[in-house]
């Protein structure tokens, strides 16, 4: 399957590992990652993020010193097309056949779910930036890190905002795609919802994978919520829009997870997308400090430089899980992996994605959340208002 295939040529042919470089000399990070498939689009991003921070490290910082010794970083990545049993599989190949200790997370909570239970099995580490389900940090794994804030907080922010905007708001229907990580968002924007005073009159999934959500948003236009919450990724959030659109559904605001943040949501809906809420990790326009990279804005434009594009947050934690190795590493000064595991629980410091520091389950313990909005054409940051380029567009005007 295609999903065996390594893809070192291409990491060679990036630069990234030095064809001359001896094994001796390489700390390797390993990935299984969906290059293919459903989630390929989100996956992308990943892939430049992990590889942004480790061509940054080799060919910008000259690698890691250790031990009076200086290693290049060295990706190896898996294509486990979208599919959380075979990112498990992959995972597992990179750590008995690569003798891979230091792993990158895959993209979704459910290959995450599913990979993580690997690494701890063999005594791996994984720090993950793209698997943000509550749930896979109830197992009390030592192992397992994450740079992005839980699911259950990802509609947080749109909530608050908009009880902000309007104490009038009563009534929320929320749609999510029925898998781990969508359902996980859900819930938590009910309880935090309820919490606000607002009736939820529609809490319902729909089948992965769907192209077609029309009976259950007719179920919605009945109830006449003020606000529509959609839990997904991108093409979730693309066809809950449309569909909107189609169906001629008016509310105040809709608010979803993943798909507004991306610059292909744009591109694709066109003037559609335009007063549509997004939760996102990271963005462009935020101000941290990093002794490494220099700012955050630095990045940005080295990153940019270098793909041609903006950054968006999938790509900005990838690359904070890389730095989180790198600096591990350098506090430890050893590649032993307990040594490294043990430094990276006790990490805290500010990057250009932010704070980084964890918990005792192994979550950020200091880092939140922003709302953007698409406003014309562009996505801008509209809460909290300490960071906010703009004030938000509320209410949503009607279709056109």
């Amino acid at each position: 399957m295609k999903g065996t295939k390594l893809i070192l040529a291409a990491l060679i042919a990036l630069g990234i590992v030095g064809e001359g470089v001896a094994k001796e000399n390489v700390i390797k990070l390993g990935a299984a990652i969906s290059l293919t498939g459903k989630l390929a689009r989100e996956g992308k991003y990943v892939k430049d993020g992990y590889e942004f921070w480790t061509w940054y490290v080799n060919e910008k910082l000259g690698g890691i010193k250790v031990g009076g010794k200086t290693y290049k970083l060295q990706l190896v990545f898996y294509d486990d097309e979208s599919n959380a049993n075979t990112a498990a599989k992959l995972v597992e190949k990179l750590i008995t056949e690569h003798g891979i200790k230091f792993i990158l997370g895959p993209y979704g909570s459910s290959a995450t779910f599913a990979t993580s239970a690997i690494t701890e099995k063999y005594g791996a580490i994984m720090v993950e930036a793209n698997g943000a389900s509550d749930k896979i940090f109830t197992r009390g794994f030592k192992n397992l890190f994450a740079v992005l804030n839980v699911a259950s907080q990802y509609l947080q922010g749109t909530i608050d905002m908009l009880a902000h905007l309007d104490p009038g708001i009563k009534k929320v229907a929320i749609v999510y795609e029925d898998k781990l990580f969508a359902k996980s968002v859900a819930l938590g924007a009910k309880k935090h919802a309820e919490s606000k005073g607002w009736k939820v009159v529609t809490f319902a999934g729909y089948p992965a994978g769907t192209s077609d959500i029309s009976s259950l948003l007719l179920k919605v236009k009945a109830k006449k919520p003020d606000v529509v919450l959609g839990s997904g990724h991108y093409q979730d959030g693309v066809l809950l829009v449309r569909q909107m659109k189609e169906l001629r559904i008016n509310v105040k605001a809709i608010g979803e997870t993943v798909a507004p943040t991306l610059i292909d949501f744009v591109k694709n809906l066109g003037k559609d997308a335009e007063g549509v809420f997004g939760a996102a990790q990271w963005a462009a326009t935020l101000k941290f400090s990093d002794p490494y990279i220099g700012s955050t804005a630095n990045f940005v434009k080295l990153f940019k430089e270098k793909y041609g594009y903006e950054p968006d947050y999938h790509v900005a934690e990838s690359a904070a899980a890389v730095e989180v190795y790198q600096r591990a590493i350098e506090k430890a000064q050893s590649l032993d992996p307990q040594k490294v595991r043990d430094a990276i629980a006790s990490l805290d410091f500010e990057s250009f994605y932010g704070p980084i520091a964890f918990d005792e389950l192994g979550r950020p313990a200091k880092k939140g959340m922003v709302v953007v909005q698409v406003q014309n054409g562009k996505q801008v940051v509209v809460w909290p208002e300490k960071v906010a380029q703009a004030k938000p567009v509320y209410p949503k005007p009607a279709w056109k």
